[in-house]
């Protein structure tokens, strides 16, 4: 149970990066035409290749316990074919620095915390591969496969004219788990801005993202991490 547990967790994590740039595509959006964006999206697809950006994650706890935990770092995202990878470096949690990399290819999640010198990878996640996808230049039609769009019309952030839509899974059991994400898209620089996970138990995630870029060259260390003679590694 731990750790199934965990591995929702973890995935759940991904997600929200995945998603966190699904819009990084060209300006012109038609604002309230969510035929016109998906299009958009598709032709954005065939020339996608890299992403990255800094990220804020808050996540809220209320119930049983009302808790607040802030995460921040820089996310690396890849796409090359049918292959991906992507990754957060988390620099710290709530203030403190707390270094963690969370690094995903070749099908595994892999976590590193150099703090105690472990790697935990998980195996057993290939039910969210194509969620996970979704951050690495989705088209139109990949978005629309996994999820009901509903476009909720313009909104301002931080003095940003956006488009809000709502996203709610097709799919039963990952709606048990994530009931409904909400992405708040720039039509001027076509990258989204903000995103709302509801996870349902009274959990959720806020995450804005800045300084992103895109089809950037991407450090050399994006998608690894150090480790030594001493390095415990815990497989699930």
């Amino acid at each position: 149970m731990e750790d199934k547990t965990k591995s929702m967790r973890v995935a759940r994590f991904f997600i929200c990066f995945g998603l966190g740039l699904v819009m990084s595509a060209p300006s012109a959006f038609a604002a309230g035409d969510l035929k016109a964006t998906l299009a958009k999206l598709d032709a954005a697809a065939a020339k996608f290749k890299s992403t990255s950006a800094d990220f804020q994650f808050d996540s809220v706890i209320t119930d049983p316990i009302p808790d607040t935990e802030v995460q921040k770092g820089t996310a690396y995202y890849q796409r090359r074919g049918n292959t991906f990878q992507m990754a957060a470096h988390i620099r710290e949690v709530n203030g403190k620095k707390v270094p963690k990399v969370y690094v995903y290819s070749d099908g595994k999640l892999k976590l590193d915390e150099p703090l105690i010198n472990q790697v935990t990878t998980l195996s057993s996640v290939s039910q969210y591969e194509g969620y996970l996808m979704l951050g690495f230049g989705a088209s139109g039609k990949e978005l629309a496969d996994k999820w009901n769009i509903t476009d909720d019309g313009t909104e301002a952030i931080n003095g940003v004219q956006t488009e809000k839509l709502e996203l709610v899974p097709k799919d039963p059991k990952v709606l048990k788990n994530l009931p409904k994400v909400l992405i708040w898209i720039d039509l001027d620089k076509g990258v989204s801005l903000k995103q709302y996970f509801d996870q349902g138990q009274g959990q959720s995630r806020t995450c804005t993202y800045s300084n992103i870029k895109v089809n950037e060259l991407l450090p050399g260390d994006a998608f690894t991490f150090k480790t030594d003679s001493k390095t415990q590694y815990i497989n699930r």
